[in-house]
C-alpha cells in the first residue's frame, strides 16, 4: 500500500471533524495505523505536505489518531516508508507536476499538492480523501491522468456534497 494522505483524514482521525459519522472516523484510524504497520506514505521533499499537517494538529503533546500519525511521519521520513516527490512551483501553490493544467484553477489551492505529488511519482500512489466532498468532482479528471482517489469515507463525502452543492445532482463514486 502507498498512499498520498490529504490532511483531512488526519484530522477525521483525530476526532475533529464533528460532522463526520463514527464510521468515517474508524476508517481513517484504520488506514493510518494500517500505512504505518506495512505501507509507504508519499510526501513532498519541500515540507508543503508535512507543514500542513503540523499546522493542523497537535504535537505535543499528540492527541489523537492523526496526531500520533505525524509523530510516526516526522521520524520516518528518512526511512524506506516515507517517499519524497520534489514538486516544481510554477506560481504559488501552482506546480509543473500537476496532472491537468485545465483542473488546477479549479482545484482548492491547498489541494493542489497531493495531486501534484501523486501524479510526479513513477507509481502514481492513490490520494486517500476523507469527507472533502470538493474532490468527487475532481476525481473523474484525476483518473484519466492516472491518479486515483480513493473515499475513504464516499457516504460521508457524498452527504456533505448534497449540503455543499444542493443544486447538482449526485456525484459519482469511483468503482
Amino acid at each position: 500500500m502507498k498512499a498520498v494522505i490529504d490532511t483531512n483524514v488526519l484530522l477525521v482521525a483525530n476526532g475533529q471533524h464533528d460532522e463526520v459519522s463514527e464510521d468515517c472516523v474508524a476508517e481513517c484510524v484504520k488506514q493510518l495505523q494500517a500505512v504505518q504497520q506495512k505501507g509507504i506514505v508519499v510526501i513532498d521533499d519541500g515540507f508543503r505536505i508535512l507543514g500542513e499537517y503540523q499546522h493542523k494538529t497537535r504535537l505535543n503533546p499528540p492527541k489523537g489518531v492523526g496526531d500520533v500519525f505525524l509523530k510516526w511521519l516526522l521520524r520516518h521520513a528518512g526511512s524506506a516508508q516515507v517517499e519524497q516527490i520534489t514538486l516544481n512551483e510554477t506560481a504559488e501553490n501552482c506546480f509543473a507536476e500537476f496532472p491537468d493544467p485545465a483542473l488546477e484553477p479549479l482545484f482548492d489551492a491547498a489541494d493542489r499538492k497531493f495531486a501534484a505529488v501523486a501524479h510526479a511519482h513513477p507509481d502514481k500512489p492513490v490520494i486517500w480523501q476523507a469527507a472533502d466532498c470538493k474532490w468527487l468532482d475532481w476525481w473523474l479528471a484525476l483518473r484519466a491522468k492516472g491518479v486515483e482517489v480513493d473515499f475513504l469515507c464516499p457516504n460521508d463525502a457524498c452527504a456533505f456534497y448534497g449540503k455543499k452543492f444542493p443544486e447538482k445532482p449526485a456525484p459519482q463514486l469511483p468503482a
